[in-house]
Formats: structure tokens, sequence, C-alpha cells
């Protein structure tokens, strides 16, 4: 990542595009020191956020107060700010879709045909029916590049990126266990401390929020601190309309962290539970107490709308684009492409699971269902980049129980040949060994504590496949958890592991949070370091490309 600062982008890049912003027809008064104001201009309550952003397309993202047209300007820009010039230069306005109530008044717009290998400023805001501009707000995002020696005649070189080197982070687990935002200790400073490795995009893992848990004012730590929540009336109780759902997603924006790593750093959203409903599956009826609302695919309908509606990815609520005809949901799992050195495999281990048993089924059940592993197993197969990694939102070796019997993901507690859901992994393995993928690498949150596991046939019960490594980390601001036990069918070993002191240990000292960082350098060797909530590097290793 370069050494670009937010400022010096800003100040040479906002004199440009805030013209290109500029509405004519605004409705100002005079404000006391002689400034133009906008009488009940639109804000934006949530921030700003860009997504999936690729070698040439990004999805761009924000919420208005009320109903409008999202719009947003993009300058290409250099890393001192300054507008490129010659064959670099590029400045567009882009007008997105309405804001309504019909979309808890979120709209997006889906950026294509830009530039890779380009950092651009961006500016938005919000226009009311009578033409009336509103807050805007600044951020910046860099497309992904799409050539092995940089894209230097796009300006690469004026951005001060020699050629193809990028990073990313990747972290789990929003607001759960009832730790929310504490404005005492800094909000949510996991976000803080990934911002400031200056990733050029982040994966968030899942569990984006806990719709069913509650966040109560306060709660008393074991050593008799007081931790102090922000609450907001929805997340007093689970969430079960769909205005709960949204509340959830609205509350986490709260947070200056997550709204200032959103506005800089691309996000790749992936759910999982939590966003819904502890160890879901789909046609689960629940039998929780605290739900009048029992079957986990209506909760799971609302919870994915408002996903949907709050993440920046492709895939629009309102089937015209101006949110009054109804949800379209996006599919969850896909493809971002960063270029020949690196491809992101999202995967969605949620919608088409099957229920969670003891897992020792003599026939295949699933976690991926036939289409997505189809998909998976084609798409790595003819990846060209690199770099194969993996997003997958819950742990393959890890032994996750759902209840004394039940496992909640693949893992059955038996060490011996693949049964029930290990049988769809070991389907994807094989057939990735079979048509010679190299370079996969697996990331992955959701068991509350971070570690490096590497899989290898000469260990497992399981051989038909090639040797891979899983990184796990998380949670970001949750209660700390683990370690748990691993499944020995496909063969994996620890090579490190770090987990808090006590089982739900707060985010309070940082020491117990944590998020993966990954240097894809210019040699392609990909450095993978697992690091806590203050920044600390705990752990890292040089995984060298195979050719």
């Amino acid at each position: 990542m370069t050494s670009f600062t937010r400022r010096n982008v800003l100040k040479g890049a906002i004199a440009a595009a805030g013209a290109a912003a500029v509405v004519p027809g605004t409705a100002h008064a005079a404000g006391p020191s002689g400034v133009a104001l906008v009488r009940n201009r639109l804000t934006l309550p949530s921030g700003i956020a860009t997504g999936d952003v690729t070698t040439d397309s990004g999805v761009l993202w924000s919420r208005a107060s009320g109903p409008g047209r999202l719009l947003a300007s993009l300058l290409a820009v250099d890393d001192g700010g300054s507008p490129l010039r010659g064959r670099g230069a590029f400045q567009r306005v882009l007008r997105g879709t309405a804001a309504s109530e019909a979309t808890d008044f979120t709209a997006r717009i889906n950026a294509r045909g830009l530039p890779a290998g380009t950092r651009f400023a961006l500016t938005m805001h919000f226009e009311d029916a009578g033409g009336n501009a509103g807050e805007t707000a600044q951020g910046s995002f860099v497309t992904a590049p799409d050539s092995r020696g940089g894209d230097k005649d796009r300006g690469g070189g004026n951005r001060g990126r020699a050629s193809r080197g990028q990073s990313f982070v990747w972290t789990g687990d929003t607001a759960g266990q009832g730790w929310g935002i504490n404005e005492e200790i800094g909000g949510m400073r996991g976000y803080a401390a990934m911002h400031a490795t200056r990733p050029d995009f982040f994966i968030h893992s899942g569990d984006t929020i806990y719709a069913d848990g509650p966040i109560a004012a306060q709660a008393t730590e074991p050593d008799g601190n007081i931790w102090r929540n922000l609450v907001t009336e929805e997340v007093s109780k689970v969430a079960e309309t769909l205005n709960e759902f949204r509340g959830r997603h609205r509350y986490n924006m709260m947070d200056k962290n997550i709204r200032a790593l959103y506005a800089e750093v691309p996000v790749i959203a992936q759910w999982d539970d939590h966003e819904t409903h502890n160890n879901w599956y789909p046609g689960q009826i629940i039998t929780d107490d605290r739900y009048t609302e029992r079957r986990v695919d209506v909760l799971a309908a609302r919870g994915r709308q408002a996903w949907q509606e709050y993440q920046p990815i492709a895939g629009l609520s309102g089937r015209s684009g101006d949110g009054s005809t109804g949800f379209e949901p996006a599919r969850i799992y896909r493809k971002i492409s960063r270029g020949p050195q690196l491809d992101i495999f999202c995967l969605d281990m949620r919608t088409f699971k099957d229920p969670n048993t003891d897992g020792k089924e003599t026939n295949l059940t699933h976690i991926l269902g036939q289409e997505q592993a189809d998909w998976l197993i084609k798409e790595v197969s003819k990846s060209e980049a690199t770099w194969k990694v993996i997003a997958n939102d819950l742990p393959l070796g890890v032994i996750v129980p759902d209840g004394p019997v039940n496992q909640e993901s693949l893992s059955n507690r038996d060490a011996g040949a693949p049964l029930g859901k290990e049988l769809e992994l070991a389907g994807v393995l094989s057939a990735f060994k079979k048509n010679r993928v190299k370079n996969v690498v697996w990331l992955t949150a959701d068991v509350h504590y971070c570690a490096a596991h590497h899989y290898s046939p000469e260990r497992a019960a399981f051989q038909d496949f090639d040797p891979f490594w899983e990184f796990v980390a998380g949670p970001i601001n949750a209660g700390s958890f683990g370690p748990n036990q691993l499944d020995g069918t496909f063969g994996p070993e620890v090579e490190f592991f770090k987990a808090g002191a006590y089982a739900n240990e707060s985010p309070r000292s940082g020491e117990s949070q944590y998020f993966g960082h990954v240097d894809l350098g210019d040699d392609d060797v990909f450095t993978v370091s697992l690091r806590n909530a203050n920044g600390t590097v705990l752990w890292s290793k040089d995984l060298q490309p195979e050719r």
C-alpha cells in the first residue's frame, strides 16, 4: 500500500471534484458568516462506503436522511492529491438509485468502466426532488492493477505504485455478545487499527451485525470495569422486524472508526449466522423464547434484505432502481477480480445449508449447495491469477458445536473419512488437485480467535488433495472465545493461535480482538500476518507462489 494520506488526496482534489458535484438550482440562504447554506438539506447519517472494487468497477454506497437521489463524483488523482493529467486523466459524475423508505433511504451506484490501477478522490451527496444538493462527504479508493508491469500508462507512475503490489485486511464479528460502541475507549478501535495499515480493501468475513444479541447501556466485566454502550431502540431486543434488522446496521455505522474505514477502504462483505440468528439453517423453526416469529426463513429474508441494503454489494433493493417495486436479492457468492495477482472468491455458507446434525451421514449433505460448489470449482480452476483466496465464512477443520451433538460447520468431530458436509469439501479439494490449481488460500473468521492452520494429506484421513493454508481472524468488536479443537479428516495442524484470556472477554484492551493482514508484494510473495486491535503483529509468514 502506498503512503498517501486522505488529507493530501482531498486537498488537491476537492476543488475539481466538488465543482463537478454542484447541481444548479440549489436553494440557498445566507448563513451567519455569509456562507451559503441549504435549508433542510439531506444529510449522510451513515457516511459513505465503497465495495467489490475490481480492476474496472466498484459499488458506491450511502444512506440519506430522507428521499433523494445519490450522486457521486470520481476524480483520478495521484498520491499527493493532484488530478492526473494526460492519459491518466479521468473525471466522471454518476447518478445512482433513489433513496426511499423502501430501501431505508440507502442507495448505490454500480460504477463501471473505470481505469485500472488508479486512485480516485470520491465525493458523494444526495439530491432531493427539488434538485437541491445535500451534505457532501469525501472518500477515496484504488482500482486493482490489470497488468503485471503495473499501470503506468494510466498514471501509475504518478501514483507512486511502481507495479502491482497490493494489501488487504480481513476479520469478522462486529458488536457481538453485547459489546457495542463504547465511546469511553474510542469506539470500535479494531477498525481504526485495520485502517492504519492503509489496505487496498477489506474482507468482512461475516457476522457484520448481531441481530440476535441485544445491546444494553452497560455491562459489568469480571474485573469490575463498567462497559458503557451507545444504545438505540432497535438494538435493545432481538431483531425480528425489517426495521429492527436495519437498525442493527444503522447502529454499527454510528461508530466513527467504521465510517472512516469504509470511506477509504472498499469492503468485500459476507454474511453468516448472526445477521439472522445463531447457527441458523434454512427451514429451521427456532425455539428461542425471545422471539415471537419462530420461522427462521422469515427472519432470514428480513435479515438478508437489511444486510444487502447496508452493504456496498451489487444487486439492488428495488427491481426498477427507484426503490418502489420490492426487493431483489443479490447473489452473495461471487468472484472479485483484483488483477493478475489475485482473485477473491466470496462464499455463502448459509443460504444453501442443510440442517445442523452430528455430521456423520454417509451420504453427501450441503453447506455450499451443488450449484455453488460447481461454481467454485469452475471459477477457481479457470482463474489465471497467481493467488486464489477463498473467503469462507465458516472454518473448514475447526469443530464448531451447535449444542451437545450437532455441528454448525463442516467438521463432525470424527477424524476418519469424510462424512456428511465434509464430503462436499472433499469434492472441492479433490477437483482442485485434479485441475492442478495452485496457490489457494482460505480466509475465515467466526470462532472469535485467530489462528494459522496448515492442511496436508500426509496427516489426513482423506488424502486426495494438495496442501493448503487456512487463516482465522476475529472478532473485531465482540467477545473473544476459543481455541476450538480441530477435526483430523483433512489433516489440519495448528502453527499458531491466540485467544482471549477468558471466554467472552470484552474488546476493552484490544488484546483479544484480531484481524488478518495480507501484503502481496511485487514478487507475488503472499505475506500474511495476524494482529490484534492495537495493531500489534502477533505472527507472520511468507508464502511463496508455486509456478
